[in-house]
């Protein structure tokens, strides 16, 4: 017990003080910790070495990209208030850009291009909402739709001589990758040896050093740099104060159109982003039609399942990146092999819950887990038709299960005019 002097009497008397909570970055590094002890342990248990090999986390890196800029682009719009459901359209759009600008002009070329067909549609986003107050999931709507019929118009018109087909590009420059060569060599011997736990550390390190791209890295960057500027300076302040209370920050003399417009412009210009690396990597396809294939959404998704926060949504985007990673290196069996996963870790999540006294979530629990282990049990891999849609179903169930402690910016969505109540 500690004593204060309380401000108005003078008196001393008992406060009891506050006990610490957890910081954020080491919560994430429990949770990184746990998950990777899951799937060592799903993947010794099961005899899918593709849980943890080098191919999936390097796949599974490059699939996140996309999600994870989407899901940075998402923050920066809600965190001033504007839903920005658009985000799969500002992509298309990105993805088109990289393709143009990276077959006339390199790929940097490329990454600028689609960094700018990105922000403008955020730009169009932000007419709509900020300016003319139109329901924000409406132009967003809006906005994917014409999105994906300027792109069709647009390769019709400059890509289809080239290329000879309309809904493609013409081969496109890819980023050079680079790679901690010492390193990288020893997690592989560490990796080929097979040692419990210590193999499976070692092969997702090597996927993460291994032919790494600039645009990755400046994508990984760019979360503790949102994170600095709307946390830690007088404009994200500011700028998160809209998404609050826009009334009360307009009191106080923020400029709240300014601010959301220079948001809504950021998230587009984040997905834009997002669309080059699908494009502009290597591994992944040059300029198709329906190339987001819905990753738009399910950066909206890790957003909201890091509850508007940079360190969450980062959390958020590698699950969704490593569930459409698997799909594609390990198959049907070692998505099943990852259900086997999911068991053991919702029977963690019970054993908390039981000793927390949390009777109904841990039956719920135990009954999950029992359907789960019973899908794993009577299949000995999954349709091929389900694999696809692996990282999908995965954001289903996530957002189902964090749905009860999110907290979103209160003004988020919520029609502004200057100078009203």
């Amino acid at each position: 017990m500690i004593t204060d002097v309380a401000p108005e009497s003078g008196s001393t008397m008992p406060v009891q003080r506050k006990r610490g909570r957890i910081p954020g970055w080491l919560r994430g590094v429990i949770w990184a910790v746990v998950a990777i002890a899951v799937i060592s342990t799903a993947s010794y248990s099961t005899g899918v070495a593709a849980l943890t090999s080098s191919n999936t986390a390097q796949t599974a890196l490059r699939l996140a990209l996309p999600i994870l800029l989407c899901a940075l682009g998402g923050l920066w719009a809600e965190r001033a208030g504007v839903v920005n459901i658009g985000l799969e359209g500002m992509m298309i759009l990105g993805t088109w850009g990289a393709a143009w600008g990276s077959y006339y002009g390199g790929v940097w070329s490329g990454l600028i291009a689609a960094i700018v067909f990105g922000a403008l549609g955020g730009l169009l986003h932000a007419v709509a909402t900020v300016t003319f107050n139109v329901n924000h999931i409406v132009s967003g709507v809006a906005i994917n739709l014409l999105g994906l019929g300027i792109t069709k118009y647009l390769a019709n018109l400059i890509f289809a001589p080239i290329s000879g087909n309309p809904r493609q590009s013409p081969v496109v420059p890819k980023f050079d990758t680079y790679s901690a060569t010492f390193l990288s060599d020893w997690l592989g011997d560490l990796e080929k040896e097979q040692r419990v736990g210590i193999s499976d550390v070692a092969g997702i390190l090597r996927g993460l050093v291994t032919e790494v791209a600039p645009l990755t890295m400046l994508a990984i960057i760019l979360v503790p740099v949102s994170f600095w500027v709307l946390w830690r300076t007088r404009f994200g302040l500011r700028l998160r104060s809209c998404g609050e209370n826009p009334v009360a920050a307009e009191s106080l003399g923020v400029n709240v159109y300014l601010h959301k417009y220079v948001a809504v412009v950021i998230s587009g210009a984040f997905a834009g982003m997002g669309g080059a690396s699908l494009v502009l990597l290597r591994g992944g396809a040059d300029y198709l039609e329906n190339q987001t294939n819905g990753r738009g959404y399910i950066g909206l998704a890790a957003m909201i399942f890091g509850n508007w926060r940079p360190g969450g949504l980062l959390g958020g985007a590698a699950l969704f990146g490593y569930a459409d990673g698997l799909q594609l290196a390990g198959g049907g069996e070692a998505v099943l092999a990852l259900l086997y996963g999911a068991v053991i870790l919702v029977g963690v999540i019970v054993v908390v819950q039981l000793f927390r006294r949390q009777w109904i979530a841990a039956g719920l629990g135990v009954i999950g887990a029992g359907v789960l282990y019973a899908i794993y049990w009577s299949n000995d891999t999954l349709p091929s038709d389900l694999i696809p849609y692996t990282a999908h179903f995965v954001t289903l169930i996530v957002l189902a299960v964090a749905s009860q402690r999110l907290r979103p910016p209160k003004a988020d969505g919520q029609p502004y005019r200057r100078g009203e109540d």
